[in-house]
């Protein structure tokens, strides 16, 4: 079977071509049209869309002419009552939204301890286990918080896990294959969301409305200044979402284990 890596195959076009159980990674389908096939954020006619499983950022998704984004949003804000205050308005709202995420965790963290510990580095559909979920989130609180609001210029610990998808930086540690175990790790979280909380303590709502001092030395995220409500946005972001993710996996490696 022929495999494609690095390669730019843009304007190509494929017909009569099976690609059943392909995989598909870091792959740019931007703007291309598909007939037959079983695809999303694309233009598809004449396709069926069976037993599909989606998550991400999803907007004007159309399944026969109705726009389903707007019902998929009403459903996850009933499920999840807390979801909507993960927009705030001003410094106060994302006081409120960082109390409700420490207390969301502190139940999925209890969950996680009364668990087998190499249950904790099992992946599940090749996402990434539940150790591996906490070190990114403490790579997000350093990159955005550290680096990009307090201006430290190499904020990271040597269990920061950036996403696969990032290019390799200077200084930036990527050791895939560590195995902390979950006490190694939770100190760690409790000493970056100490810092979260802290910043969000001191936060007005002039602040939040302002910039960030570009950190000039090379690192992620990009020398550059940044709107301080984009670098909280971003935590508050991968902090719901990937606790979603932690407790969907953690019900699978049950169930499993059962």
């Amino acid at each position: 079977m022929a495999d494609f890596a690095s390669e730019n195959l843009t304007g190509s076009r494929f017909e009569d071509v099976y690609l059943t159980g392909a995989r598909f990674h870091d792959v740019d389908l931007t703007n291309a049209r598909f007939h037959l096939v079983d695809l999303t954020g694309v233009m598809i006619r004449g396709a069926a869309l069976v037993n599909v499983d989606m998550s991400g950022e999803i907007k004007n998704l159309r399944v026969n002419g109705v726009d389903v984004v707007p019902l998929v949003e009403a459903e996850l804000n009933r499920r999840y009552p807390d979801r909507v205050k993960m927009r705030p308005a001003g410094a106060d709202g994302f006081r409120d939204a960082w109390d409700i995420l420490e207390r969301l965790w502190q139940r999925t963290v209890e969950r996680a301890c009364g668990m087998a510990p190499e249950l904790l580095h099992e992946r599940v559909e090749g996402e990434w286990s539940f150790i591996e979920t906490l070190r990114h989130l403490v790579f997000a609180t350093d990159a955005w918080v550290k680096r990009a609001i307090l201006g430290e210029p190499s904020p990271w610990d040597p269990l920061d896990l950036p996403c696969d998808e990032m290019p390799a930086g200077p200084g930036v540690p990527r050791d895939r294959g560590a195995r902390p175990s979950l006490g190694e790790v939770l100190a760690l979280r409790a000493d970056r969301m100490a810092t979260v909380r802290q910043v969000i303590a001191d936060l007005t709502d002039g602040k939040l409305a302002g910039m960030t001092e570009p950190v000039r030395e090379p690192g992620y995220p990009e020398p550059e200044s940044f709107a301080v409500r984009r670098c909280l946005q971003a935590i508050l972001n991968e902090e719901w979402e990937h606790r979603l993710y932690a407790e969907r996996d953690l019900d699978v490696i049950e169930s499993r284990s059962s």
